[in-house]
């Protein structure tokens, strides 16, 4: 493949904020970028040179968009496997519809995971209340059983405590399921990693990840672990792209559990975790994601700053008073950096935007950053 220089037009399937946060930063290094979404008004769409408007599996559509592109990337794993081969008749393509497939399928990427000697989370495959009892004697109780395809931010997920409550599953909603060793862990943390087509890659710092019903709270870098597993985390996270053949981003979410590491899940695409690296690291996750999929020498990843924290802005603040937050009670701390991702319905739950700031200590940044948060509401 050869380098796709400024200039040129990046292609990216998924118009939300992953997607808008990309296309601002491949602008800012002079490509132009398309979007192909499924809403003329999504994050992605309101700052893209163009957009394709269609669904997302309509071959006409698919065509329109590709024939406009240089290279393709996407922001988002449930996309059909056949939309990104499609699009790879046109142009380069990554992630590739085969990492795609990989990762849409829980039990297929554990099992190519864990095939590859890294560690992950003890799992079966599951399909009713009779084989999780017997996946329990091997993996013990409580288990976490989830969707073995689509789901995320905790959707499709489920806690079982005893084989008493294995019923409560609504198993034939889905027709495969994975059960989960539950793991007491210490912490949670991730690492993304930028992977060009000629294997060449980089990772970023370890980042330290707090949740609320099962989505992303807050994130902190550098992480409270020691030297010794942050390594080992990107060691892991490096095989995990390596194995997987990511070119683009790769997210590897860990359980830390004493002295060990042990693989969550992965997404291939930016993250969430990562936003913090827009004011943090010299190169942020977007950029890093267009020099890799283009084919560009990968930007730094070191802290330009001691330390940061992002919270993420949920619609619940819009929807507890019916009004916008008080975004200027917010800047008066001119540390705070906002980011609003252009959604115009806010609902629970929903990621709305997110704030970073930037401090000499993790603990500073993430009290900070949470106190600025609670000033919105």
């Amino acid at each position: 493949m050869k380098t796709i220089l400024p200039g040129s037009t990046i292609g990216m399937v998924g118009g939300g904020q992953l997607g808008r946060m990309f296309a601002m930063a491949a602008a800012s290094m002079g490509y132009d970028v398309v979007i192909f979404c499924e809403s003329v008004d999504t994050p992605a769409a309101q700052v893209a040179t163009r957009s394709v408007v269609g669904k997302l599996d309509d071959k006409d559509a698919i065509d329109a968009f590709a024939a406009q592109c240089n290279v393709i990337t996407l922001e988002f794993e449930n996309i059909p496997a056949e939309t990104i081969a499609r699009c790879s008749q046109f142009a380069p393509t990554f992630p590739s519809s085969s990492v795609l497939a990989a990762a849409q399928d829980r039990l297929v990427e554990k099992s190519t995971l864990r095939n590859a000697d890294l560690s992950v989370t003890p799992f079966a495959e599951v399909k009713d209340a009779a084989s999780l009892v017997a996946a329990s004697q091997t993996l013990g109780w409580p288990l976490v059983v989830k969707t073995a395809r689509s789901g995320y931010d905790g959707k499709g997920q489920y806690k079982v405590e005893t084989a008493d409550d294995a019923d409560t599953v609504p198993w034939s909603s889905f027709d495969s399921w994975i059960a989960e060793k539950w793991v007491p862990f210490d912490c949670e943390v991730s690492v993304v990693v930028a992977r060009r087509h000629d294997g060449v890659s980089e990772c970023f710092p370890v980042f330290e990840n707090s949740h609320a019903n099962h989505v992303l709270d807050v994130s902190v870098v550098p992480a409270t672990v020691s030297q010794a597993i942050e390594n080992e985390a990107r060691r892991i996270a490096t095989i995990a792209a390596e194995t997987l053949d990511v070119v683009g981003l790769l997210c590897v979410e860990f359980f830390v559990a004493g002295d060990q590491v042990m693989i969550n899940e992965v997404a291939p695409r930016p993250h969430n975790s990562a936003h913090l690296t827009i004011e943090a690291c010299h190169t942020s996750q977007f950029e890093q994601h267009v020099r890799a999929v283009c084919g560009l020498p990968l930007g730094s990843t070191s802290l330009r700053c001691g330390a940061a924290a992002m919270a993420n802005l949920l619609g619940d603040l819009w929807v507890h008073d019916r009004r916008p937050p008080a975004w200027d009670s917010v800047l008066k701390d001119g540390a705070v950096s906002l980011h609003l991702y252009g959604k115009r319905t806010a609902k629970p739950g929903r990621k709305m935007g997110h704030l970073t700031i930037t401090a000499d200590s993790g603990n500073e940044a993430k009290e900070r950053v949470l106190a600025a948060r609670r000033m919105l509401s």
